[in-house]
């Protein structure tokens, strides 16, 4: 799971916006439902309706098809690094559901932080010193942000949700998060949303909400 969440998903999607913007890749976390609902039935064994893999196929059909479209600024090796972000993300929140159910959502995430603070420090030790006075009081918050908000509080009661409410059925609320992170792109990062764009995370949301339906039946 720490490989997942802490290192795989944060490490690979920083990469991948070195190839793309923003705004691009978070079309990408439009599979990121499809991806958790695999990892459960792998993971967790849930068995959700056949017709929810049917929606989910068809929200990662609509991600797959703008990956390859001429309007995605972005170069094969971005696509390929968001997609194995996706995948290892999946993973790390179908595990993390799953020892939550024994040890609760709290202690999960606070032992992955643990785990794998040795080899964050150790790869800081040996990196390039960077320039902190080039580092502004804005990139500053969004890292604390992201240490203490996102990487921590958040995945708190993300995981006691899904372990609740079951990994396939809770893993689709995450059909919100491009909505507002296309939406922080644009008003934070002044990036252009096109409305091939908009059209697309519209037809995933769709999608997902059908496969959030029939993720609560069993087969």
């Amino acid at each position: 799971m720490a490989l997942g969440v802490v290192v795989g998903f944060p490490l690979l999607t920083a990469v991948a916006l070195r190839h793309m913007n923003a705004s691009a890749s978070i079309v990408f976390t439009g599979l990121l439902p499809l991806s958790t609902a695999t990892f459960a039935v792998l993971r967790a064994r849930e068995r959700p309706d056949r017709r929810f893999w049917l929606f989910a196929a068809l929200g990662a059909l609509c991600v797959g098809s703008y990956a390859w479209s001429p309007s995605l600024r972005a170069d094969t090796t971005g696509v390929a690094l968001m997609i194995a972000a996706v995948i290892v993300c999946g993973l790390g929140y179908a595990e993390g559901a799953v020892l939550s159910r024994r040890l609760g959502g709290w202690q999960v995430i606070c032992w992955a932080l643990a785990l794998t603070l040795p080899v964050s420090l150790g790869t800081m030790a040996l990196a390039t010193t960077p320039d902190w006075s080039a580092v502004g009081v804005p990139a500053w918050l969004g890292l604390g942000y992201v240490s203490l908000g996102s990487m921590l509080i958040g995945f708190m009661f993300w995981y006691r949700g899904l372990a609740l409410g079951g990994i396939a059925a809770v893993g689709q609320l995450q059909l919100v998060q491009p909505l507002l992170a296309l939406g922080l792109a644009a008003l934070l990062l002044h990036e252009p949303v096109g409305m091939d764009m908009v059209l697309v995370l519209v037809l995933v949301i769709g999608c997902v909400a059908g496969a959030r339906h029939f993720s609560l039946r069993k087969a």
